[in-house]
C-alpha cells in the first residue's frame, strides 16, 4: 500500500492576518483595495504601452513588461485573499490551497529576481557597449533570457512545493501571517522538515549570491563607464537610463534580504508582516510609478495614449 504522505491531521489552516479592531480593519481594507486597483492599473498600463507603442519596442521595455506581469501575479496571489482576511479578521484555508498560494507567490518572486538580473545586464550593455547593443541584445537573445527566467522560476519553486506537499501538518493550525509564506507554513508541520529546509537553502542561497554579485558587478562597470564620460550632460543621460532599475533592485532585494536572510528569531512576527507588505504589495505598486516618473519615453507614450482615447 502506498503511503499517503500529503494527508494532514488538521482539516484546514487558519491565517490570522493583522487581527485589528473593527474600525482599523475597514480602513486597512479600503487602503489595500485602492493599492490593488492602482497596482493592476499601473502594471497593465506598462504592458499595454510596451505592446502598442513602437518607440517602446526595445529590450529594456520588453523586460519591463514581463516584470509587470510578475507583479500582477504576485499581488493577485496575495491581496484578494488578504482583503478577505482583513474584513473577517482571519481566514481558514485548506492545506492544498495554502501550498498553491505559496507556489504562485514564490514563482513570481524568483522569476522577478531573475528578470531584474537580466535587466542589469541589459543596462550594462547599453552603457558600456553602446555600439554593440543592438547586436548583443537582439530579440532572440532577449526572448531566451525571459523564457529562461520564467522556466527557472517555475521549476525551482516547484521542487520546494512538491517537498512541502509531502509534509504532514498536525501542530497548531494557526498561521500568524497574512499569506502562506514558507517559514510559518513549515513550522506547523510535525514531519521532519530538515530535507525541505536544506533544499531551500541549497536553491535560494546560491541564487541570491550569484544574482547579487552579478548585479553589483554590472553596476560597478556602469559607474566606471559613466565616470569616464567627459560631459556632465552625458553622465546624467547615461545614469538616467539605469536609475529606475537600480531603485527597484535596491528596494526589492533589500526587503527580501531583510525578511529571509535574517534569522527568524531576530525580528518579531509584526515586523515580519510589515517587511513582507513592502515587497508583496508596496513594491509592485511602485515599480510602474518609478519607471513612469523617471522615464520620458513612457511619459510620452502615456500622453499619446490618453490623447488617442480622448
Amino acid at each position: 500500500m502506498i503511503p499517503r504522505h500529503n494527508q494532514s491531521t488538521v482539516p484546514e489552516l487558519f491565517l490570522l492576518g493583522f487581527q485589528l479592531l473593527h474600525r482599523s480593519r475597514i480602513i486597512l481594507f479600503l487602503g489595500l483595495l485602492v493599492v490593488y486597483m492602482l497596482t493592476l492599473t499601473g502594471n497593465l498600463l506598462i504592458i499595454i504601452l510596451v505592446s502598442v507603442t513602437r518607440c517602446l519596442h526595445s529590450p529594456m521595455y520588453f523586460f519591463l513588461s514581463h516584470l509587470s506581469s510578475c507583479d500582477i501575479i504576485l499581488t493577485t496571489t496575495i491581496i484578494p485573499n488578504l482583503l478577505y482576511i482583513t474584513l473577517k479578521n482571519g481566514r481558514p484555508m485548506t492545506v492544498s490551497g495554502c501550498i498553491t498560494q505559496l507556489h504562485l507567490f514564490s514563482c513570481s518572486v524568483v522569476t522577478e529576481c531573475f528578470l531584474l538580473t537580466m535587466m542589469s545586464y541589459d543596462r550594462y550593455v547599453a552603457v558600456c557597449k553602446p555600439l554593440q547593443y543592438v547586436t548583443i541584445m537582439n530579440f532572440s537573445f532577449c526572448l531566451s533570457l525571459i523564457v529562461l527566467s520564467w522556466i527557472l522560476g517555475f521549476l525551482l519553486t516547484l521542487i520546494v512545493t512538491v517537498l512541502i506537499s509531502h509534509l504532514t501538518f498536525c501542530n497548531s493550525h494557526y498561521i500568524d501571517h497574512f499569506f502562506c509564506d514558507f517559514a510559518p507554513l513549515v513550522q506547523l508541520s510535525c514531519s521532519d522538515t530538515s530535507v525541505v529546509r536544506t533544499v531551500v537553502y541549497i536553491i535560494a542561497f546560491p541564487e541570491m549570491v550569484i544574482e547579487s554579485v552579478f548585479i553589483i558587478s554590472t553596476y560597478f562597470c556602469i559607474f566606471l563607464a559613466i565616470h569616464r564620460i567627459s560631459s556632465t550632460t552625458g553622465r546624467q543621460k547615461a545614469f538616467s537610463t539605469c536609475s529606475s532599475h537600480l531603485t527597484i533592485v535596491c528596494t526589492y532585494y533589500g526587503t527580501i534580504i531583510a525578511i529571509y536572510a535574517v534569522p527568524s528569531g531576530e525580528h518579531s512576527s509584526g515586523m515580519n508582516k510589515i517587511v513582507s507588505l513592502i515587497y508583496t504589495i508596496v513594491t509592485p505598486l511602485l515599480n510602474p510609478i518609478i519607471y513612469s516618473l523617471r522615464n520620458q519615453e513612457i511619459k510620452t507614450a502615456i500622453i499619446k495614449l490618453l490623447q488617442y482615447i480622448y
